[in-house]
């Protein structure tokens, strides 16, 4: 079936999050949303993504929330927005508040060189913990390694360990001196993990649950183990066309391919069982579209940092090239896209996109179903650049941080 046919959508609903279900009071539909629907419908039918949750909090221009689209490419039920999704390196923003935690307690140092807590580093005596977060360590991406995404092809449910992942990294020359560079780099946050787990004694899902999910009381919210590889229900599937090797030079389809997912005679690959232990403290979080309207909220205005710490994160923000029309830059663990800050992610079968105004208190959340659709864009990020141009009237960046 063409996936034309699947990605109707499945139904809006308005409701202020946390309000019990009994007590819920449809919202009126906000003036923006009549136009934003269509538009967001055929960007999904372009894209052929199956499924998808849209949900928008703005206190100026009324809160919106739009499911999309059927679980499966065939069907299953349609996409509900209490669906969990796989977030990819949105995760990477909650590595970065537990290591900001422990800066606040005096356990760690941003300034501290790497090599003192884990001196196996290369170079890691010019490697600072900032560094690590704000991706100038200049260390390799194993991600970025052919062979290792070939293993990811052949092997999903592999599981992966910490170090087997750094070891791909230090066998790899660095892309530049310590600081000298910006290179987007799970290695940082694999690091960041376990350097979190060495302070604490704990493990990084004990961490994640204590400090942020539990506080936060995002009940739907979680860092599966290492050997889980399954998402808790209710789920869509999770689809990717081509490979992790065919699309590590170029997420593009090639041109017949494209044709032929625009016909739809070539569907999706559904990887939902693929085990992201692989992503770890850069990429394996779960979550709802709800959960990450209240994280993003305490993420970017308060209520997980001190405000001397949360306003240095904020600061630490440094422009990036990108071509997009306003400036995205990169922080501690952290994404500014124009006048919102959060954090994008893709993962095998998901794409995602998070981000809130300090200023306007306006959240976007988009989960998607796809790691990418046939002309390689990300789709959670161009539905996040029509929700963003509706909001403030302007065309979003591109996406600042894939996954890999």
């Amino acid at each position: 079936m063409s996936l034309v046919a699947v990605t109707a959508f499945a139904g809006a609903c308005g409701y202020t999050i946390g309000e019990p279900a009994t007590w819920r009071t449809p919202a009126p539909t906000p003036a923006y949303a009549a136009q934003l629907q269509t538009t967001l419908q055929n960007i999904i039918n372009d894209m052929r993504v199956p499924g998808a949750v849209v949900m928008i909090t703005s206190p100026e221009k009324g809160d919106w929330t739009q499911t999309f689209g059927t679980r499966t490419v065939d069907g299953g039920g349609p996409v509900t927005v209490g669906d969990r999704f796989r977030i990819g390196s949105n995760t990477k923003t909650m590595t970065g508040t537990v290591l900001l935690q422990l800066v606040q307690e005096g356990k760690i140092g941003l300034d501290d060189p790497v090599s003192k807590y884990r001196p196996e580093v290369p170079d890691g005596d010019a490697i600072t913990i900032a560094q690590l977060l704000d991706m100038r360590s200049g260390l390799y991406n194993y991600s970025e390694d052919e062979q290792f995404n070939a293993q990811l092809d052949s092997d999903p449910r592999r599981v992966w360990k910490p170090e087997e992942l750094l070891a791909i990294a230090f066998a790899k020359p660095a892309y530049f001196a310590p600081g000298a560079g910006f290179h987007y780099s799970n290695t940082n946050l694999i690091l960041a993990g376990l350097i979190v787990e060495q302070l604490t004694g704990r493990s990084l899902q004990d961490e994640f649950q204590q400090r942020i999910f539990g506080p936060l009381g995002l009940g739907e919210t979680l860092l599966p183990g290492p050997t889980d590889a399954d998402i808790p229900a209710p789920h869509p599937q999770g689809y990717m066309f081509g490979t992790n090797v065919s699309t590590l030079a170029d997420p593009a389809l090639p041109p017949a391919e494209q044709a032929a997912a625009d016909d739809g005679t070539l569907l999706p690959k559904d990887v939902t069982v693929s085990n992201p232990s692989w992503a770890w403290a850069a990429g394996a979080a779960i979550s709802t579209a709800a959960d990450l309207t209240r994280y993003a909220t305490a993420l970017v205005s308060g209520g997980l940092l001190d405000a001397k710490t949360q306003q240095m994160r904020l600061d630490s923000i440094q422009p990036i090239q990108t071509p997009a029309p306003f400036e995205v830059g990169y922080g501690l663990a952290l994404v500014r896209f124009g006048p919102l800050y959060g954090h994008d992610g893709q993962i095998p079968g998901f794409n995602s996109f998070m981000a809130h105004d300090p200023v306007r208190k306006d959240t976007v959340i988009v989960l998607t179903s796809l790691f990418a659709g046939p002309d390689g864009k990300q789709p959670a990020n161009e539905l996040a650049m029509a929700i963003i141009q509706a909001l403030y009237g302007m065309a979003p960046a591109p996406s600042a941080s894939p996954s890999r």
